[in-house]
């Protein structure tokens, strides 16, 4: 995986000019967009397209400052006018072209990334590859912002405007794995950027022929194969910590990709005030 990213890295550099197709980018190298969009996000901090249009706007700010016709430059780096790429350009730099030109900066450059695995052994990750018939996710869903650190107000909020009869009721419900109450995220932007909206459901797993209230939100799930990953520890900062290390440790180490699809957490065990738990990730995902 590592070294399918540093070649990404080079085809974009190679093409910073042209219309960019991920898509055909990532079948050429054998693997999906996806599974590169959720690594290169979570391994570079940024989403992969913010990377290309920093990248574009470094490049790009050479001609700005060589006096190059701005139309001319805009047209070049794929903006059909001078005003999309002025705005894309402040968006980057924090000031105009016309003012980079007449200062010489400042200038904010995005240097060409290359990516290194580290091997440190810091974190134990108890895994197992768990091949699952077809499901059915049921409970009650809300659209809420990824945040990648910390609780999730948001969440926070639409848990506890759920009534404790209703917690047992869903809990009831449970008749497959992962069982009990789940925490699952769907419909994820693949470049996992920070405060886009994801679809969260509070509920759990039934099986296809499991009759459930019609009340209750569903999401279906197809038979596929999951990584599971078993956490403990102070919550939630244990299972995030786990959840960043799938991306730098396990999937750079094993012939799995990231597929389409949720991903759940079973809260297994956990302390009264929730300040700990023992929690499993459940992470859709194929052969590489």
């Amino acid at each position: 995986m590592i070294a399918v990213l540093n070649r990404m890295i080079d085809l974009i550099e190679d093409h910073l000019t042209e219309e960019i197709d991920i898509a055909g980018l990532t079948t050429g190298l054998g693997v999906t967009e996806y599974h590169v969009r959720r690594m290169f996000s979570s391994l570079a901090g940024m989403p992969l397209s913010e990377y290309i249009r920093r990248r574009r706007m470094t490049v790009a700010a050479a001609d700005v400052l060589d006096g190059r016709d701005l139309l001319g430059t805009a047209v070049r780096f794929g903006y059909g006018s001078a005003e999309a790429f002025s705005r894309a350009f402040r968006a980057v730099h924090g000031i105009s072209p016309g003012d980079a030109r007449r200062d010489g900066g400042p200038l904010r450059t995005q240097p060409q990334l290359r990516f290194r695995l580290t091997i440190e052994g810091n974190t134990t990750m108890e895994t197992r590859i768990a091949d699952r018939p077809a499901f059915r996710l049921v409970g009650h869903a809300a659209r809420v912002p990824l945040i990648h650190r910390g609780p999730n107000p948001h969440i926070q909020a639409h848990i506890a405007s759920l009534p404790e009869a209703e917690h047992l009721r869903l809990k009831a419900l449970s008749d497959t794995e992962p069982a009990g109450l789940l925490q699952v995220s769907a419909d994820v932007d693949p470049d996992a950027t920070e405060g886009s909206d994801l679809t969260y459901l509070h509920g759990v797993a039934v099986g296809e022929a499991t009759s459930v209230p019609e009340e209750l939100d569903a999401i279906e799930v197809p038979a596929g194969t999951w990584a599971v990953f078993r956490t403990a520890g102070p919550y939630p900062a244990a299972l995030q910590s786990t959840w960043a290390a799938t991306a730098s440790e396990w999937f750079p180490s094993n012939p799995w990709q990231l597929r389409p699809g949720p991903s759940m957490v079973a809260i297994l065990d956990r302390a009264a005030d929730f300040s700990t738990a023992t929690t499993e990730l459940w992470l859709p995902v194929e052969r590489a």
